[in-house]
C-alpha cells in the first residue's frame, strides 16, 4: 500500500470545508453499527520517568487494517504500549473496534491524515481537511481528540506546522526507520528495530503482515535488553507543543527547535 518511493510532486487538492455535525451524520449512515455512546475507558495513567528508565516508543502507521488486531494481541501479551498513527480512510473502512481496543488497552492514537496525502503539496485548506476529517472520525469512534500527528513521508513545512498548531497537534517524526514498507522481511525488520537506542521513536507499519510477524521477537529482544515500551506522551512526560516537530532524539529535538523552523524533509519512506 505504501511500497512505492515517495512522489516528488503531488497535485494539490483542496477538500471542501468539513462541518463536524454533517460528518458525524454521514459516518452514522456509513457505519450504522458504530454505537454513538459506550466509549472505551482508558486504564489508569502510568507515571514512568524515562530519564531513569530505558524507554522506547514503538509507533505504527497507516492502519488500522486486517493485521492490527493481531498486533494488539501481541502487545497485550508483552504488556507493551505503542502509538498508532491512523489514516482516516482506513478507520472508515475498518470500523471502531480496533481503535476502541487501543484506547481501552492504554495505547495512544495519532493523526496520520485522511488519505495519506503529502501535506506540503496541499493548500492550507487542503491540509486542514486532511487533519480535521481524521480528528472527527477518531473522536466519533473513541470520544477522544488526538493531540499528535505524523505528516506522511515526514514531509512538513511552515504551512503544515501552522495548521498543526491551530489543530492542537504536535508533529511526531522518528529517530529509527525500520524501512518495513520496503523490506517485507520479518527478520530484517526485527534486526533493525532491536537496534533502537534509549528514547528512540521507532517507525513501523501495522498494514504489513511481516511487520506484525516481527513484533514478538522485537518485544522479546528489547525486553531482554531492559527496555520499557511506552507511548509517546509517556516518553516525553509532558504536554507536547502543538506544531512543533519531535523526533525522539533529544539532541535533534533541541537542534530543530533552535532553528525556529526546519526545512521540508521529504523522506524516502512509506510512512
Amino acid at each position: 500500500m505504501r511500497s512505492q518511493d515517495v512522489p516528488m510532486a503531488v497535485p494539490a487538492r483542496t477538500p471542501p470545508h468539513v462541518d463536524p455535525k454533517a460528518l458525524a451524520a454521514k459516518l452514522a449512515a456509513i457505519q450504522p453499527q458504530w454505537p454513538k455512546s459506550r466509549y472505551p475507558v482508558a486504564p489508569a495513567e502510568r507515571h514512568i520517568d524515562c530519564k531513569r528508565v530505558k524507554c522506547v516508543a514503538l509507533t505504527y502507521d497507516d492502519g488500522p487494517g486486517e493485521y492490527t488486531g493481531h498486533l494488539l494481541d501481541i502487545l497485550a501479551e508483552y504488556h507493551a504500549k505503542a502509538t498508532f498513527f491512523v489514516v482516516g480512510q482506513m478507520v472508515a473502512a475498518d470500523g471502531p473496534h480496533n481503535l476502541r481496543r487501543m484506547v481501552s488497552e492504554g495505547h495512544e492514537i495519532g493523526n496520520h491524515t485522511w488519505s495519506h496525502a503529502q501535506l506540503t503539496a496541499l493548500s492550507e485548506a487542503g491540509i486542514k481537511g486532511e487533519l480535521s476529517r481524521t480528528q472527527q472520525i477518531v473522536h466519533y469512534a473513541t470520544g477522544r481528540w488526538m493531540t499528535l500527528m505524523r505528516p506522511p513521508y515526514g514531509a512538513t513545512n511552515q504551512r503544515v506546522s501552522a495548521v498543526a498548531r491551530s489543530k492542537g497537534l504536535a508533529q511526531i517524526l522518528w529517530s529509527l526507520d525500520t524501512m518495513d514498507w520496503r523490506d517485507r522481511d520479518s527478520l530484517v525488520v526485527t534486526q533493525r528495530a532491536i537496534g533502537a537506542a534509549r528514547g528512540a521513536v521507532v517507525l513501523m507499519h501495522d498494514i504489513h503482515p511481516t511487520t506484525v510477524q516481527a513484533a514478538p521477537k522485537v518485544l522479546e529482544r528489547l525486553t531482554a535488553a531492559g527496555y520499557t515500551f511506552v507511548t509517546l506522551s509517556e516518553m516525553y512526560g509532558k504536554a507536547l507543543t502543538p506544531g512543533k516537530e519531535y523526533f525522539g532524539d533529544a539532541e535533534l529535538d533541541h537542534r530543530v527547535a533552535g532553528k525556529g523552523r526546519a526545512s521540508i524533509r521529504l523522506r524516502n519512506t512509506g510512512s
